[in-house]
């Protein structure tokens, strides 16, 4: 999983785009301006494009129960960083506004809610699945008593995914969409099933109102987001499979611009998403590969559903049916056992696959998952192979720009004169824009990593953009 802007005006907490390499160890610090109720409640958002849309559910619900001067932690389990500068993140908190309310909830919540109720400031803890209901937050959760409120159930034994619909994200261009929870897998690295619980798919008309009241608020650009998306569909009347819900998805919604999809399993493309790959122009020519690693033997010690070739062929087959197509992959290093060969292999599968935007995790022990009990690679040999691993993402990154200058590119606006292109590359346009609008832009260079470029035209957008 990995998307966002960050808005600091109400907190000194450090920001991180949640598009970044170290998307899941990075706050994203949001503040409210819709009303005074949701002024009232801020959030620090770790980890994933899931926990994005869950952050925004959260606030609605915590300002519709009247909670004033409360900041909500939205935790990420993911890796042992995430957890310490979320923990680091609650004592500076609590040090700072002496009084404010400390909400604290998401994966790391739920898989340690003692460990959380322990740290001093903090009022209440909630885990995953009571975090999405309203009830979970009135004031009566806050009743003043010596001890934090600790709220957290069994998340195996939740069978359902809450429905809400929400009318936006503050201070962003795109929007995130749950289409899916919680993961039926066990991969051997993996504490997040235990934070989410089993999977669980959104019914299509719910994922449907939401899609549509967002396109209404002026989103040009929906990304459906989930903990294994492409698992959606069999817990559903008919058993509808991801690219069954997109298309009807698409046909249902046809003022959507742009839909992007989060990560995928390499294996678990179905029929109708290849059809979409290969004809349907609003579907995004980037997909993202849920990789973590580009060797045999240790995708197999991962427990992963997929194997090198199988990578390798999901590429090749995606750009056979849509040859401007880029990829990025989610890649851990240094897994327990990964010898210098196997590591090579990974190198050699990211070239293979001409993969451009990687994620790169340096791999994290986690409590109670069996790869925390496998022969440890050191820890600074783990962040010497990521750091090769990221240098090689930025070479192929610069090698995909190159290609793009001269070109034209449809390119939403997200903040400060800077948006994507459908391939997700990052432009700094030169002239006023207005963020949240869609333009045609002549790509002119390349910059700090990033395109340049000019405003042709307004390509449209239900925020009407400044004119150029």
């Amino acid at each position: 999983m990995s998307e966002t802007e960050t808005d600091q005006s109400r907190s000194s907490v450090p920001t991180l785009d949640i598009d970044s390499d170290d998307s899941h160890t990075g706050a994203v610090q949001t503040a409210a301006a819709l009303s005074p109720a949701r002024d009232a409640v801020e959030l620090v958002t770790f980890g994933c494009r899931l926990n994005a849309y869950e952050s925004e559910v959260m606030r609605d619900h915590a300002a519709a129960a009247g909670l004033e001067d409360t900041i909500i932690i939205n935790t990420c389990a993911v890796t042992s960083e995430a957890e310490r500068q979320a923990r680091q993140t609650i004592r500076k908190l609590a040090r700072e506004r002496p009084g404010a309310k400390i909400v604290v909830t998401g994966c790391a919540a739920q898989i340690n809610p003692d460990s959380f109720a322990g740290i001093e400031g903090v009022s209440a803890v909630i885990g995953n699945d009571a975090k999405m209901k309203r009830e979970s937050w009135t004031n009566a959760l806050f009743g003043g008593g010596d001890e934090p409120t600790v709220l957290v159930n069994d998340i195996m034994a939740v069978r359902e995914t809450a429905e809400h619909l929400i009318e936006g994200f503050d201070g962003r261009a795109r929007a995130f969409i749950q289409v899916q929870q919680g993961c039926d897998h066990r991969c051997t690295f993996c504490i997040i099933p235990y934070g989410r619980g089993n999977s669980r798919s959104v019914p299509l008309g719910v994922i449907v109102d939401q899609v549509r009241m967002l396109v209404e608020q002026g989103f040009s650009e929906v990304v459906l987001t989930g903990v294994d998306v492409t698992s959606y569909g069999p817990d559903l009347p008919g058993q509808p499979t991801l690219g069954q819900m997109i298309r009807r998805l698409l046909a249902l919604v046809p003022e959507l611009p742009r839909l992007r999809l989060s990560s995928l399993d390499p294996v678990e493309m179905d029929e109708d998403l290849w059809r979409l790959v290969a004809d349907e122009p609003r579907l995004m020519p980037h997909l993202h590969m849920s990789l973590q690693a580009g060797d045999d033997m240790v995708l197999k010690r991962m427990k992963r559903r997929h194997l090198r070739a199988d990578a390798i062929e999901m590429c090749r087959r995606a750009r056979d049916l849509r040859p401007d197509i880029v990829f990025g992959a989610d890649i851990i290093a240094g897994f327990p056992t990964e010898t210098d060969e196997m590591f090579e292999n990974t190198l050699a599968c990211v070239s293979e696959c001409d993969l451009t935007f990687l994620h790169v995790f340096p791999y994290s022990p986690r409590p109670g998952t069996p790869a925390a009990k496998m022969p440890q690679v050191p820890g600074p040999l783990r962040k010497q192979r990521a750091a090769r691993l990221r240098e090689l993402g930025n070479q192929q990154l610069d090698k995909l720009l190159r290609t793009q200058v001269g070109q034209t590119a449809q390119v939403l606006v997200e903040k400060d004169n800077t948006g994507r292109t459908e391939h997700f590359t990052e432009v700094v346009i030169d002239g006023p824009v207005e963020a949240g609008g869609l333009y045609t832009v002549q790509l002119t260079g390349i910059a700090d990593g990033k395109l340049t470029g000019r405003v042709i035209t307004t390509a449209g957008s239900l925020v009407e953009p400044s004119a150029v």
